[in-house]
């Protein structure tokens, strides 16, 4: 390439490297970049540096410039995108914890449906058991227990 030089001073001038180079890299990064997602471009940082390698070291010839090696030293994403991916972080912890109060409530109220049960056999285990004969109404026959079918047919609605 030593016998390129005049042709690039001529052709492009003494600061050539200020004026191609920044427009190729521009270039470059957005096209390559473009092709992934945020996660992606961290998790696949490698493959990112070695297409971009690639591509900039063509760009490069067609202006008798020869790179030496390219790497991507920092990856920043700008103050609307991080702050997007905070918000969906917030917005997903909030999804978690509604989820959680839920599941929550859901296994109280099968807690005391049980409880309610263990009573209901507990009390009619010991008036089974007893010697004096008990009278109970039509309402207290099941115990409490027809409340909770009740109250279950009303929720599933």
């Amino acid at each position: 390439m030593p016998e390129r030089l005049p042709t690039m001073y001529r052709t492009l001038g003494e600061n050539y490297n200020e004026r191609v180079m920044p427009s190729i890299i521009h270039e470059t990064l957005k096209a390559v970049v473009a092709q992934y997602n945020a996660s992606q471009l961290i998790t696949q940082r490698e493959a990112v540096s070695r297409e971009i390698r690639k591509i900039l070291t063509e760009r490069a010839k067609n202006f008798n410039i020869a790179l030496d090696d390219v790497s991507i030293t920092s990856l920043s994403f700008g103050k609307e995108f991080t702050h997007a991916i905070e918000a969906k972080q917030v917005a997903a912890q909030e999804a978690e914890r509604a989820k959680f109060i839920v599941e929550k409530a859901e296994q109280d109220k099968k807690s005391a449906i049980i409880r309610q049960i263990e009573a209901a056999r507990e009390i009619a285990h010991t008036i089974a058991a007893s010697n004096n004969k008990v009278f109970l109404d039509s309402g207290d026959l099941l115990l409490g227990l027809q409340s909770l079918k009740m109250l279950n047919n009303n929720n599933k609605k």
